[in-house]
C-alpha cells in the first residue's frame, strides 16, 4: 500500500464514508493484530476517501504511536479546525507539544479541555505534568540568570573603560569589582578625597550602560523589610496562598519576566513590595510591561506599592 503523506491525504479527500468505510474495517483488522505500520496507511487510505475527525483522529494516533511526531502534530492540528473533534486530540498535542518543550502551547490546550471536562483525568495528570516542567525550566533559567549575575559582579573594575584618576580613586578605596561598586552610595564616593563629580558620572554612565546603579545591593535589606510589612499586611487582605504564588507559574511576556528576575521578584508578593518608580528603573522596561504586571497583580485583588 503506498506510503501516502498527509498533504497527499488531505488534497485527495472526497467526503465519500462508503467509500472509507472498508479501509477503517481494514484499519481496525490491522490494529488488532499489532501491524500497526499497515493500519496506519489504512487509516490514511480512510482519510482520503473521507475527510473527518475521526479518521484524522486515528492517524494522528497511529503516526504518534510510530515515533512520527511532527506528522502526528500536524494531523492533530487539521483534525482540531473539522467538526466536533474528539477531545482526545487535544490531550494528545499536548503531550507531544509537551516533549517538544513548548509547555505554555500544551498548558492552554490542557486548560481547554479541563474547561470542558473538570473531571478528565488524563488531562488533568498532563496538565500537572505540564506545570512543572514548566517551573523546572524557569528555575533552571533563574539559576542561569543568577550564576550570569554572580559572574558579572566579580568582573574586575580594571576591565571597564574609565580614567586614571577614576580607576586610581577605586583602588585606594578598595573597590576592586563591579559587585564592590553597587554595594558602595554616591555619597561614600564623592566623600573620598580627590573624587569627583567627573569621576561620578563616567562611572555612574558605566554602571547604567549595564542597567545597574551604585548603592543597588544596599537596597536589599531595606526591600527584605518592605517586603515583610507588606506579607503582613495584604495576606488578610488576600491570602498568603495568593501572595506566594511562583511568577514561574504564570503567563509573562520575556521582558517582563527578565526585569522581574533582574530585582529578585519571584513571587506575587514580592512584586506587590515594589513600586512603579522601582520597575520602571530596570534597563529596557517601558510602559507595556508595567501595564502587563499591574493588569496579573488587579486579577489577584493586588496593586503595586504605592510611596508613602
Amino acid at each position: 500500500m503506498a506510503n501516502l503523506g498527509l498533504d497527499t491525504v488531505i488534497g485527495a479527500t472526497r467526503n465519500d464514508p462508503a467509500a472509507a468505510a472498508p479501509f477503517v474495517r481494514s484499519a481496525q483488522q490491522l490494529e488488532s493484530e499489532g501491524q500497526w505500520v499497515q493500519a496506519l496507511e489504512a487509516w490514511k487510505e480512510a482519510a482520503s476517501k473521507d475527510r473527518c475527525a475521526k479518521t484524522l483522529f486515528n492517524c494522528a494516533r497511529l503516526q504518534d504511536r510510530l515515533g512520527f511526531d511532527d506528522d502526528a502534530l500536524r494531523t492533530y492540528e487539521e483534525c482540531t479546525r473539522l467538526p466536533s473533534p474528539p477531545i482526545n486530540v487535544y490531550v494528545n498535542m499536548a503531550v507531544l507539544l509537551e516533549d517538544a518543550g513548548q509547555f505554555t502551547r500544551a498548558e492552554k490546550l490542557l486548560k481547554k479541555v479541563m474547561e470542558a471536562n473538570p473531571t478528565h483525568p488524563r488531562a488533568k495528570l498532563f496538565l500537572k505534568d505540564v506545570r512543572a516542567s514548566k517551573d523546572m525550566l524557569y528555575d533552571e533559567e533563574i539559576a542561569r540568570e543568577g550564576a550570569r549575575r554572580d559572574a558579572m559582579m566579580d568582573t574586575p573594575v580594571t576591565d571597564f573603560e574609565l580614567s586614571v584618576r577614576a580607576r586610581n580613586c577605586l583602588k585606594k578605596m578598595q573597590i576592586r569589582s563591579l559587585g564592590d561598586l553597587l554595594r558602595i552610595s554616591e555619597a561614600e564616593l564623592l566623600s573620598y578625597k580627590n573624587f569627583g563629580e567627573t569621576s561620578l558620572v563616567e562611572i555612574k554612565s558605566m554602571l547604567t550602560a549595564k542597567g545597574l546603579r551604585l548603592g543597588q545591593q544596599l537596597d536589599r535589606g531595606h526591600y527584605d523589610k518592605i517586603r515583610v510589612e507588606m506579607m503582613e499586611k495584604l495576606k488578610d487582605q488576600v491570602g498568603e496562598e495568593v501572595l506566594n504564588k511562583p511568577l514561574s507559574q504564570l503567563e509573562l511576556s520575556v521582558r517582563a519576566r527578565k526585569a522581574l528576575q533582574l530585582l529578585g521578584i519571584h513571587t506575587l508578593g514580592d512584586l506587590a513590595a515594589r513600586t512603579e518608580a522601582e520597575l520602571m528603573g530596570v534597563k529596557n522596561f517601558g510602559q507595556t510591561s508595567l501595564d502587563e504586571l499591574r493588569i496579573l497583580l488587579e486579577a489577584n485583588g493586588l496593586t503595586l506599592r504605592n510611596l508613602d
